[in-house]
């Protein structure tokens, strides 16, 4: 009787441990213009748990927004952003591995999206550690036709996407390109701020933008998961 008890009780627990996982990861992105809290999507997991790993381990503190365009997007994660001097180049440093390319159909380059930085390498794989921010634009549907026949390369614009487009804003043409895998869900006016910098000709802010980014708990995630199903 004894040993069933304690059985019914390794089950209770292990039960309530898997029930109250949260659905989702959320991240915490902190800066002197505001900070903005990003769901991780579950739909790119590679992606997800590789940004994971380094926010754990404290890599991305101290690394700066060093790209900026204003009606584009905001970009940090370079390792060589820490310490820089003014005036430095950035944007080629990295880690010494490449994150295989995740793009899924649902996902698209909708205004305050996270998505993953590359270089020119032809299976689009993503850089293990640089990431922006999409500020975007809204779009007509004739600048969008041109898109599609132009820098898509053919490629239709769902309409549900299209809609949000033109009433929201993006950047459609990065679409099936760069991996979205992540959604601002809260602070998104922090991006507004920090594009809106005055910069250098290297679009790199005048004034450094350090970051710190952290995971949220699990209590926090669950409370968020249950805000935003509703």
């Amino acid at each position: 009787m004894k040993k069933l008890n304690t059985l019914f009780t390794l089950l209770f627990l292990t039960f309530n441990l898997f029930a109250k996982a949260p659905k989702n990861q959320y991240v915490r992105i902190k800066t002197s213009y505001g900070e903005c809290i990003i769901q991780l999507y579950n739909e790119t997991p590679k992606h997800r748990d590789n940004f994971i790993k380094l926010a754990k381990a404290g890599f991305y503190n101290g690394t700066l927004f060093h790209r900026v365009i204003q009606n584009f997007m905001i970009q940090g994660g370079d390792p060589d952003s820490k310490n820089a001097k003014p005036g430095q180049a950035l944007g080629e440093g990295d880690l010494k591995y490449t994150v295989d390319a995740e793009f899924r159909d649902s996902l698209f380059h909708k205004r305050g999206v996270l998505a993953a930085a590359r270089d020119n390498n032809p299976k689009k794989a993503s850089s293990a550690s640089q990431f922006y921010l999409v500020e975007g634009k809204r779009f007509t549907d004739g600048q969008l036709d041109t898109l599609e026949q132009t820098r898509l390369k053919g490629r239709k614009i769902p309409p549900a996407q299209r809609e949000y487009y033109k009433s929201v804003g993006g950047v459609p043409h990065l679409d099936q390109n760069y991996t979205v895998y992540g959604e601002i869900v809260s602070g998104l006016d922090m991006v507004d701020r920090i594009a809106a910098v005055k910069k250098d000709d290297k679009n790199r802010p005048l004034q450094d933008v350090p970051m710190t980014v952290s995971l949220l708990s699990k209590k926090e995630c669950r409370r968020l998961d249950k805000i935003l199903s509703f």
